[in-house]
């Protein structure tokens, strides 16, 4: 199965995330070289897990239970946009997260951690908390839905718990992939102070 761990955005956040979609989605106009994700798809991703054999599944559960435990609740924001590849020659549009962002980076390597040695061979590489809002057929220049998502702030919220996501892959021409929520540990221990 396939497999990646998120921080789910909640409600107030997405629906606002709805609004500024709607605005970014009329500037590009009828471009259909922009394929624009959905509500449903909209997460924090902290580690892509790849392809996981499911005899993993306990003690990768196992280890996701003790990292999350060992973060405090923290205070995040979707803010800013930018592209992967470069703004002329981009290959996804994302938003930015801002915040606690220091805090945020550290779960992530640990949750990366925690995969590695449930035995998931898991890709090494710099952390950056994006939010994907479109992928691109072929790489072409979005410097004005960059320039227009750099003025995007959306509402801040407390996160408090982390998701084992499974993807199930895309059915026909067309089709996205769903997300499927398996397990979700809260962060901090319980009894803890939250922020």
């Amino acid at each position: 199965m396939r497999l990646f761990v998120a921080v789910v955005l909640p409600e107030p956040v997405l629906d606002d995330l709805g609004v500024a979609m709607d605005h970014a989605r009329a500037l590009a106009g009828a471009d259909t070289r922009l394929r624009w994700t959905i509500r449903a798809q909209w997460h924090l991703t902290l580690a892509f897990l790849g392809e996981v054999d499911a005899g993993v599944l306990p003690e990768l559960e196992r280890r996701l239970a003790r990292a999350s435990a060992r973060y405090e609740p923290m205070r995040l924001a979707v803010e800013g946009g930018g592209a992967f590849g470069s703004v002329r020659k981009a290959r996804v549009l994302w938003a930015g997260i801002n915040g606690d962002v220091e805090r945020l980076r550290q779960l992530a390597g640990s949750v990366s951690a925690a995969a590695r040695r449930a035995g998931i061979d898991v890709a090494e590489g710099r952390f950056r908390p994006h939010v994907t809002l479109a992928r691109l057929r072929e790489p072409i220049d979005v410097g004005d839905q960059v320039r227009w998502w750099s003025t995007y702030a959306g509402p801040p919220w407390l996160a408090t718990r982390i998701d084992l996501v499974r993807s199930h892959p895309e059915v026909g021409a067309g089709e996205r992939p769903r997300y499927e929520s398996l397990r979700a540990w809260p962060l901090g221990r319980p009894g803890g102070a939250a922020e």
